[in-house]
């Protein structure tokens, strides 16, 4: 089961559960953007399809109950930070009593599953500081978006304890915290890559609030590899369980949004932006970093793509979907999870043995 299967991260996670031999289910409340991966790529073709509002606890547990999951991820969420401020309301209930519903259907079935829960690297409470944050640090957040991440995050760690510590439950626990995830399909509102490629495609200008903002941009495959990582070693033992993990880009690997746009503009003609932090007031971190050694000493799991690859194979996705009207995107998004796979192969990564 994949929550939040019609996201952009959704869409790929499923695409890649598919091409592995899965029967994926999907779960979420509708489709996020137009255009969307989740149509581009026709998910709907082959993932079963279940559209329920996770903040509906007897709905979910009803879909959770009749597909009895083996796996779960757990990617069902609103997402974004500067919608957060004008619906805190919703954004606090769907990330913090969406995961707590998902969570409480999950103690109602009896049998063994794999409960991955994708939080973010903005459940932190972020002071700023110029090394990385580790899964032990605390947690906390200024905006909305960040308190219902650390909201999550309590009530993941409260069922842990009180309902899934005993082995013999069944349910296993796996916490992922990831963050400013880049690649194609992604058309969500008030994102710098989205923002820009809509923008581009239409030959405008696009405005970019705080260029000088850096951040751990990474691939989608990245996370998504390191979801599949520890939910493997999670399906095979419970010396994991209950444990949260960053994936991300080495920490001395961070940009800022101008050097994003900048790399960007090697793969796409006719680049304009302009600088318009003046006009924003709302809070945004300016420097975000985390520290992935656990994730590499439990999980085998490290990156694969530099920063030039990970541009590169976002903006050629793109430019394949507005350049080629009769493009099948689903094979587009499966020969970049080739590339993807053989390059982590190359590179000896432990997990692409899995």
């Amino acid at each position: 089961m994949v929550t939040g299967h019609t996201g952009f991260k959704g869409s790929w996670l499923s695409i890649w559960l598919n091409s592995l031999g899965a029967k994926v289910i999907g779960l979420s409340l509708d489709i996020p953007s137009e255009p969307s991966n989740f149509q581009a790529s026709a998910v709907n073709e082959f993932a079963e399809d279940h559209r329920v509002d996770i903040r509906d606890t007897a709905k979910v547990a009803d879909v959770i109950n009749k597909t009895q999951p083996d796996m779960v991820f757990h990617l069902a969420a609103q997402a974004l930070v500067r919608p957060s401020y004008a619906s805190p309301l919703d954004t606090l209930t769907t990330n913090a009593i969406g995961t707590a519903n998902i969570l409480d259907a999950l103690r109602l079935i009896n049998k063994k599953v794999v409960a991955i829960m994708i939080t973010s690297d903005k459940a932190y409470d972020n002071v700023e500081w110029v090394w990385g944050y580790r899964e032990s640090d605390r947690l906390g957040g200024k905006d909305p978006y960040s308190a219902s991440k650390g909201m999550a995050e309590l009530a993941i760690r409260t069922y842990v304890e009180s309902f899934f510590a005993n082995p013999e439950n069944g349910v296993r626990v796996g916490i992922t915290r990831a963050g400013n995830v880049i690649g194609g399909g992604d058309w969500a509102v008030d994102r710098i890559v989205p923002d820009c490629i809509k923008a581009w495609s239409c030959g405008d200008v696009v405005d970019v609030r705080n260029p000088k903002a850096t951040r751990p941009w990474q691939h989608v495959l990245e996370p998504l590899s390191g979801y599949l990582s520890l939910g493997h070693a999670l399906f095979d033992s419970t010396k994991l369980h209950g444990e949260a993990f960053n994936f991300g880009p080495p920490a001395h690997m961070n940009h800022t949004v101008e050097q994003l746009i900048e790399s960007m503009s090697e793969y796409w003609e006719r680049v304009r932006w302009n600088d318009v932090s003046s006009d924003h007031h709302l809070h945004e971190a300016g420097l975000l970093k985390l520290n992935c050694d656990k994730a590499l000493f439990d999980l085998g799991w490290q990156p694969t793509l530099g920063f030039k690859d990970t541009v590169r194979m976002t903006v050629q996705w793109y430019k394949t979907f507005y350049d080629s009207s009769d493009a099948v995107m689903r094979e587009v998004t499966l020969r970049q999870i080739a590339e993807y796979t053989q390059l982590a192969h190359q590179r000896g990564i432990q997990w692409a043995s899995i």
